[in-house]
C-alpha cells in the first residue's frame, strides 16, 4: 500500500532547511555545509528496497546530470529502520550506489532523527532549498512513478528551473507517493 507526502507537515514552504551530520556510501559524513556554494539543494528521502525509489533512481541520475553544472545538488537520505529491512543498511547502500551509478551523495540516517526533523512520509520524498536555505519545493519528483515515457509534469525539474530562473515556484506542493518511511 502506498504512503503520500502530507501538505500539512511541519517543515513549510519558506522554512529553513534543518541541519544533519550524516554518513556517506563514500566514507565521508555530510552536513548542510558541505552544500553551501549551491544554488539549490535538493534532499530526497529514498531507500533500497522499496518499488517506488527504485522506480525513480535513473531519473534521479539524469536529473543530478542535467543540473549540476547549474548548481543544483541532490542529496539523497535513507532513513529505513535498518533492522527489519536489511536492505537499507549502510553496507547494502553502498553495494546500490555502486550498480545504479549514484552521482550524488547516499547518506544513512540510522536514529532516523533527519526524517523526523523533515517530516517526511515516504520514499522517494523531495525536498528543494534555495540558496539562502529556504525550502521553495516539497512534493515528487514527477507525476508517472511507473513509466518515465508518460509523465505530465515534471514537478521536480520545473521547480529548479524555477528557481534557476529566480521565479516562485509554480507548484511549490505535490504529493510525493511511495513507500512509508520503516520507522523503527
Amino acid at each position: 500500500m502506498a504512503t503520500e507526502s502530507k501538505f500539512d507537515c511541519q517543515l513549510k514552504i519558506g522554512a529553513v532547511a534543518p541541519d544533519f551530520d550524516l554518513p556517506g556510501v563514500d566514507g565521508k559524513r555530510y552536513n548542510l555545509g558541505c552544500f553551501a556554494d549551491q544554488k539549490i539543494l535538493v534532499v530526497l528521502f529514498t531507500c533500497n528496497h522499496c518499488p517506488y525509489a527504485q522506480a525513480y533512481e535513473e531519473r534521479l541520475v539524469q536529473i543530478q546530470k542535467d543540473y549540476g553544472k547549474r548548481g543544483v545538488q541532490l542529496v539523497a537520505i535513507n532513513s529505513n529502520d535498518e533492522k527489519n529491512y536489511p536492505d537499507d543498511r549502510l553496507d547494502q547502500m553502498v553495494i546500490r550506489a555502486k550498480e545504479k551509478g549514484f552521482n550524488f551523495p547516499y547518506l544513512r540516517d540510522t536514529d532516523q532523527s533527519v526524517a523526523r526533523a523533515y517530516d517526511a512520509a515516504c520514499t522517494p520524498e523531495v525536498y528543494a532549498f534555495d540558496q539562502g536555505g529556504a525550502l521553495r519545493y516539497h512534493g515528487r519528483i514527477d507525476d508517472n512513478w511507473q513509466n518515465p515515457k508518460l509523465v505530465k509534469s515534471h514537478d521536480l525539474r520545473n521547480a529548479l528551473d524555477d528557481l534557476l530562473e529566480l521565479r516562485p515556484v509554480r507548484t511549490p506542493l505535490t504529493h510525493a507517493i511511495g513507500c512509508s518511511i520503516k520507522w523503527a
